[in-house]
């Protein structure tokens, strides 16, 4: 496996990404930072990802929002 050491990414499940977000903003704001229906309507870890995994506009609009995140820290 290739190494990326310029990539925050690389390495980093899903899961986590949408577990740091949650931790740090909650739900209520992550909904309003990211409007996506998982996020809204009886938000959980497990719809959340399932719904990232099969749509990669919401997975980059996540992923660009843990990377501002990463910034802010």
């Amino acid at each position: 496996m290739e190494e990326q050491p310029n990539n925050p990414l690389h390495g980093v499940k899903l899961e986590e990404i949408v577990t740091v977000l949650v931790n740090y903003y909650g739900w209520e704001n992550l909904s309003r930072k990211i409007r996506i229906n998982c996020f809204i309507n009886d938000p959980s870890i497990k719809s959340s990802l399932k719904f990232l995994r099969r749509t990669p506009w919401a997975r980059e609009k996540v992923e660009d929002l843990y990377l501002e995140l990463l910034k802010k820290r």
